[in-house]
């Protein structure tokens, strides 16, 4: 068993607006408050001693990633499988427009939020799927050990449910605040 350390991401001009991220490469980089989270971050963490630090690919979440490396002197690993869900259409959309824009869309969300997804995206189960692997895999090369992980919000939220027993559909309700840790226990799923 070894502990993750879940980091979201610090904040970016899409989280104050409500836009949905995604993986939409024209995302924004951190703001000013989230590079400012980030450095508090370290604060939080300068106490422990951590086996690595791995991060997803985008752009948010590798500066966060680099600020902390830096600050504690990890290298920073990248993990594509980090990346968080592929929200399709609905990229860089402001939520409050999504049900009205995509309604049939966003009925089925409402109906099996961890099956459903959004037009040319991905659903919660696949994101599960591809998030638990890279934990199982991280675990393999760090056992007992501690492992900062630096990604996003719903995607860490499918790792909060598998460490917690909850099921997919609760994944929605369990995403992280920007740049705050939260510890799980994670066994490789053999």
């Amino acid at each position: 068993m070894m502990q993750l350390w879940l980091i979201r991401h610090g904040e970016t001009d899409w989280n104050i607006e409500g836009r949905w991220q995604g993986q939409a490469p024209h995302a924004p980089p951190l703001n000013a408050a989230g590079r400012a989270q980030s450095e508090a971050l370290v604060e939080q963490l300068n106490s422990h001693v951590f086996d690595a630090l791995y991060s997803s690919d985008l752009l948010r979440a590798a500066q966060t990633a680099a600020i902390v490396g830096a600050r504690l002197g990890l290298r920073v690993q990248v993990e594509p499988r980090l990346r968080e869900i592929n929200q399709g259409e609905w990229e860089g959309m402001l939520g409050r427009d999504i049900a009205r824009v995509y309604p049939a869309a966003w009925a089925a969300r409402e109906r099996d939020p961890a099956s459903a997804r959004p037009p040319s995206g991905e659903s919660v189960v696949e994101v599960a799927a591809r998030a638990w692997a890279a934990a199982d895999a991280i675990t393999r090369q760090h056992p007992g050990g501690a492992v900062l992980v630096v990604s996003h919000g719903l995607l860490l939220a499918t790792l909060i449910c598998r460490a917690r027993g909850l099921p997919l559909r609760d994944a929605h309700s369990l995403i992280p605040a920007n740049a705050r840790p939260d510890i799980i226990d994670w066994s490789v799923d053999e």
